[in-house]
């Protein structure tokens, strides 16, 4: 059994629901313990002009190898109408994996750790919200670590909603 973390993201349509069919779908194909961050209210990296998203990260264990888990997340993001045509463009729902276990790989996908993981505030946020002393296993630093030194200068905020969770 391998303790996955999974980034969660989306800044079109209704993301509260977007995460919950995430979750749900992901359980469905052997995700199991799973705990949630809080969803956070986050600036747009990259991409064109858009609106700002919701971010959480998921944490779970699952027997599933990182192509079947990549592929439920695909899943999961195409029922809720995600259409790639703009690289890192609006989207109703993103799930990435972040990390599988131990792992360290380049290929196949997905590549593991998430290879911009440690570079991007809306991920390690959450990330660390969950799980401060887990040790990036490439980099060999803690996710609190890698916040604390995490080059991001974007906004991340907590959502204040009661029903913020993802």
């Amino acid at each position: 059994m391998a303790r996955v973390y999974l980034g969660l993201g989306a800044n079109q349509g209704d993301r509260e629901a977007a995460f919950e069919h995430a979750v749900r779908h992901l359980e469905s194909r052997g995700l199991h313990d799973v705990r949630r961050s809080s969803v956070y209210f986050t600036e747009p990296v990259g991409g064109p002009p858009q609106d700002w998203f919701s971010n959480a990260v998921v944490e779970g264990s699952t027997t599933l190898p990182p192509e079947d888990l990549l592929a439920a997340c695909l899943e999961a993001e195409t029922a809720r109408g995600r259409v790639r045509t703009v690289k890192d463009g609006p989207r109703t729902l993103d799930v990435d994996v972040l990390l599988h276990g131990e792992l360290c790989r380049e290929a196949p996908d997905p590549v593991l750790p998430h290879p911009r993981l440690h570079l991007r505030r809306f991920v390690l946020v959450p990330l660390v919200e969950l799980a401060p002393e887990l040790e990036h296993p490439g980099l060999h630093r803690t996710m609190a670590d890698l916040l604390a030194s995490c080059p991001d200068t974007s906004v991340v905020r907590k959502q204040a909603s009661a029903g913020s969770r993802a």
